[in-house]
């Protein structure tokens, strides 16, 4: 089982949802935690049927992220990417922590985060580079 994060902080962009040529789906949004005197700019995604977690949020509202860590190698080169796959309104400014799965999750005692989310979309962007999503 993963372990799951738990972090505060205000909305500050959302982007749109986008769509592979696999079928696969994701949005990435940003959240600003407070940090002392430089607050951090934290991008999470989305993916799948959690796309939808953002609807109808908009810039500087409260929330609280709960997420797993994820990553992977590609070509040689690794990365690594914040699924959210619970996110609540209100919440408020800096903070955060970790929590169990579990217990945060809403998916009951004996079930954590859905294993689905670390799906990469494949190498199917049209970019330059080599990322795959």
């Amino acid at each position: 089982m993963s372990k799951s994060f738990e972090i505060e902080g205000k909305i500050k962009v959302i982007n749109d949802i986008q769509t592979f040529d696999s079928g696969f789906t994701k949005r990435e949004f940003v959240i600003e935690v407070e940090d002392g005197k430089f607050p951090q700019m934290i991008k999470f995604e989305c993916v799948r049927d959690k796309t939808s977690l953002t609807d109808g949020l908009e810039t500087d509202d409260p929330v609280r992220v709960t997420f797993d860590i994820r990553g992977n190698e590609y070509k040689g080169r690794y990365y690594v990417n914040l699924n959210a796959w619970k996110l609540e309104k209100g919440g408020g400014g800096g903070g955060g922590g970790d929590a169990p799965a579990a217990a945060a999750s809403g998916y009951g005692d004996e079930e954590g985060p859905p294993s689905h989310l670390s799906e990469p979309p494949g190498d199917t962007v049209d970019v330059d580079d080599d990322i795959p999503f």
